[in-house]
């Protein structure tokens, strides 16, 4: 675990890798990314919790990490050979209550996450990763947790306008509403909702290579209220949007009933679907590839990307979690990582160039 650093900047995207919750299967997927060569050529990790926690998560993985340790950001080099762990000596392994949500716990992922997000706002890192995290664990570590969503910006100190998107593949789905009760979607749902949420995908997807992304957008009401059967917002707020969205140069399709409109996307026709609720979409795509589905927070000014399952404590510490998603979710991070890293090497050039004139 030697320091092999060099002090020339790397092209490699850098990711900031924060490790979740320590009582499911987060640290033995953690192990097993950190572990392998795949993504060393392609990224520079910098991974943020505590090493005792990933060496127990190797154990139960049967992998070995090579990585070079350091006490706190400061220390991180420029370049490295190999990953870099950021020991912030946070979780005492006697206080990880196997299957279990705790406060430790939730301390421990609300940490490393707050770490990793600092780092890329900084501008050292391109993108965030995180191994799963358990929303009740998070919630007694963090009052007012509702989300990721809500603890970046707290973060961040930013009211930028974000959503979550989950991708499998190359099929995307975004939501116009999401953590919210199903009784109150319709009441949520407005031309302007759907325009803010397709101007998002759009950007995000673009992001990640589409140009531009073919977006569908599904309706609300079953049979997108079949002519107005069965409910009036697609004749009224969806379809508009629609126009107004085609009208801003957007290659958008819709409303499309909900229930065969992932078949079209899943064939081929597009590539993302805009649906108007939370299920509406998750259903879909897991049914489709839960084992490789992933989430991505965008709105922010870097990627956010975590596998779409959860902590499964079902299995925790038996080695066989399954590595899919969580490699996806790394791969997308990456990819949309070094974007972000060639935007902001083309916006420091002027700057770069007006120092040296």
């Amino acid at each position: 675990m030697n320091a092999q650093t060099s002090s020339i900047p790397s092209a490699k995207p850098t990711v900031a890798f924060a490790m979740g919750d320590p009582a499911g299967i987060s640290p033995e997927l953690a192990a097993k990314l950190v572990a392998s060569d795949e993504f060393r050529s392609g990224a520079d990790l910098v991974i943020f919790g505590d090493l005792r926690i990933l060496e127990q998560g190797a154990k139960v993985a049967g992998v070995e990490v090579d990585i070079d340790v350091v006490a706190s950001e400061q220390a991180i080099p420029d370049r490295s050979t190999r990953p870099v762990f950021v020991d912030l000596k946070n979780l005492d392994p006697s206080q990880v209550v196997s299957a279990t949500a705790t406060l430790e716990g939730g301390v421990f992922a609300t940490e490393n996450f707050r770490r990793a997000l600092l780092l890329a706002q900084s501008g050292r890192a391109d993108a965030v990763f995180f191994t799963p995290f358990n929303k009740k664990a998070m919630r007694l570590a963090y009052e007012g947790y509702d989300d990721e969503i809500r603890f970046v910006r707290d973060v961040l100190k930013t009211s930028v306008a974000a959503s979550e998107f989950n991708v499998l593949g190359k099929t995307w789905n975004a939501r116009v509403t999401s953590h919210i009760p199903l009784s109150q979607v319709a009441s949520a749902i407005s031309e302007k909702s759907i325009l803010r949420s397709l101007t998002l995908a759009d950007q995000c997807m673009r992001g990640a290579g589409f140009n531009p992304p073919r977006i569908a957008v599904a309706g609300l009401n079953p049979h997108a209220g079949d002519g107005g059967n069965f409910g009036t917002e697609e004749i009224d707020i969806i379809e508009p949007a629609v126009r107004q969205g085609q009208a801003q140069g957007f290659t958008v399709e819709g409303p499309f009933p909900s229930d065969t409109v992932f078949l079209r996307a899943k064939n081929g026709d597009f590539d993302a679907v805009l649906t108007m609720y939370h299920d509406q979409g998750q259903i879909a795509m897991k049914l489709m590839g839960f084992d490789r589905g992933v989430t991505l927070i965008g709105g922010f000014e870097f990627p956010i990307c975590t596998p779409a399952h959860g902590t499964a404590y079902e299995i925790a510490g038996r080695g066989i979690a399954n590595l899919g998603a969580s490699r996806e979710a790394l791969s997308l991070a990456i990819r949309m990582g070094a974007e972000v890293r060639a935007r902001r090497s083309e916006a420091e050039q002027p700057r770069l160039s007006a120092v040296n004139s």
